[in-house]
């Protein structure tokens, strides 16, 4: 004797569109995994985000740290942009993944320096980032507006670790 079957109801799981879960990424990536949301100096939270990140990169080759900076930089215009358009904000303060390729390039350059390098260049970046002298304001405003949300932080961390690099070549005790 067979039993009979029991229809069961199908349970339907909603499924997340791509558009939908590529905001999702983009909103993780763009405010760095929480970095973003911190009520006080989001900026320097997001900096210190970047620590740990510069870290795992000093596991690989130099070659591969400039990639891996890179990708933060490429990755960060795409999440910057995608996060702004949303809300159509030009410059969202919880925006911080700036801040994280900032942190990385001025931390990469002085790789395999003393930690007092690597001290100052995160605290010229943070000074760099706060102040923005000259061509850093410029570059604020190019569009589109996830390029412009990048590339200053971008230039800042770039001449932050050319400082910190040069300090630590012109005082001997900071290279050490």
């Amino acid at each position: 004797m067979s039993r009979p079957r029991v229809s069961r109801p199908r349970v339907s799981r909603p499924r997340v569109s791509r558009p939908a879960l590529a905001s999702r990424f983009a909103s993780l990536l763009a405010v760095w995994f929480g970095c973003g949301l911190s009520p006080r100096a989001p900026g320097t939270v997001g900096s210190l985000g970047a620590v740990p990140l510069h870290f795992l990169l000093c596991l690989v080759p130099v070659p591969m740290h400039a990639l891996g900076a890179l990708a933060v930089v490429g990755a960060g215009i795409w999440a910057a942009q995608r996060y702004a358009s949303e809300r159509s904000e030009t410059d969202p303060q919880r925006v911080v993944i700036d801040e994280v390729a900032g942190t990385v390039l001025a931390l990469g350059l002085v790789r395999g320096e003393s930690w007092v390098s690597l001290l100052a260049a995160f605290l010229l970046f943070r000074l760099l980032d706060i102040w923005k002298p000259g061509p850093i304001r410029t570059l604020e405003h190019a569009r589109p507006v996830g390029l412009g949300i990048m590339l200053d932080d971008v230039l800042a961390g770039l001449l932050a670790g050319a400082l910190a690099r040069g300090l630590a070549s012109a005082v001997p005790a900071l290279s050490a």
